[in-house]
């Protein structure tokens, strides 16, 4: 509200009857908000084309070729942290893996084909380059909960309601076949490879927070689950 004394960041927590430990239950990617996220994004771009590394510094990003990689090794380079993204032309790569990877991994900077940031060319680059202030990656952590920016506090009702829409139907998406955190064990037998039962939850809780809110405001999951009829709905 008006009282703020910042434009605070929301943010949706989804809780989901994942065990990322098991086969393809560790979900990871990237999407594209219809309004963005309200973040200024910094990226650090590696390839070998100057015409791409000109672009790309043009539009204020750290971007370079070989040199690029050396400085950061050096300690040349100002600190990892405050970039939010790497993207990489594919022949890049190979070096980016051998040198830098002990660097990037960690700060989840490293390319990656899941969360679209390796290209086969630099044009295909600097087209996402442009889109990165839409674009926001996931992972599901440790307890199956993919963490997502929804926007700004400055943002309208409309706008914070239709990048909830987008994450929400993502999610459902890219529910993979086979689902569910086995905390309890049934009867025995491998059933590795089956369906999950329908009767089995994929969505269990989801949560709106805000930079200076207090605590977070759990959501009814029949608003939250698409596959609900209450999707985007009050529920009554």
């Amino acid at each position: 509200g008006p009282y703020r004394n910042q434009d605070e960041t929301v943010e949706l927590s989804i809780n989901l009857n994942l065990d990322p430990r098991r086969p393809g239950q560790a979900l990871r990617g990237s999407l594209m908000l219809p309004h963005g996220t309200g973040k200024t994004v910094s990226c650090l771009v590696f390839s070998s084309d100057p015409s791409v590394v000109q672009r790309a510094q043009e539009a204020g990003h750290k971007a370079g070729g070989e040199e690029l990689v050396d400085r950061i090794i050096n300690g040349h380079e100002e600190p990892l942290d405050q970039y939010q993204r790497a993207l990489a032309t594919k022949e890049m790569m190979p070096q980016i893996q051998k040198q830098l990877a002990r660097l990037l991994g960690p700060r989840g900077l490293m390319p990656n084909p899941k969360t679209n940031t390796i290209f086969d060319d630099g044009a295909l680059l600097l087209q996402s380059l442009n889109e990165q202030a839409n674009t926001i990656t996931y992972r599901t952590d440790a307890s199956g909960i993919l963490h997502f920016v929804l926007g700004k506090g400055s943002f309208s009702s409309e706008q914070l309601l239709d990048n909830f829409q987008t994450i929400c139907q993502t999610v459902q998406e890219i529910k993979p076949e086979t689902y569910g955190k086995g905390k309890k064990k049934k009867k025995s037998g491998s059933g590795g490879g089956k369906k999950t039962s329908k009767n089995v939850k994929y969505w269990l809780r989801a949560h709106l927070t805000a930079t200076q809110g207090q605590g977070s405001v759990r959501m009814d999951l029949r608003s939250v689950d698409p596959t609900s009829p209450f999707f985007m709905k009050e529920p009554e």
